[in-house]
């Protein structure tokens, strides 16, 4: 299988879910707890590997996380460049 980057990273959203995060004041691992309420099981390390680009996130994970984060799946996805 062949894994596929984007300008180094392998989401458009970590960045975006980073910021959400921080202006709701939660923690990785808060943020993480409310993912596995809503039946995401992530751990605090995969938060971190999202935000920082190293993991893919899947279409239901980034659905779930527009709903935890009180924003739109397209906010998550949009970049400033």
């Amino acid at each position: 299988m062949k894994i596929y980057d984007y300008n180094g990273r392998k989401n458009l959203c970590g960045e975006n879910i980073r910021m959400l995060r921080c202006k709701k004041r939660l923690s990785q691992t808060d943020l993480a707890a409310k993912m596995q309420l809503s039946e995401i099981i992530l751990e605090r390390d995969s938060i971190s590997r999202i935000e920082i680009g190293t993991r893919f996130v899947t279409d239901y994970e980034l659905m779930v996380f527009a709903r935890v984060l009180g924003v739109s799946v397209e906010d998550l996805l949009k970049s400033d460049g």
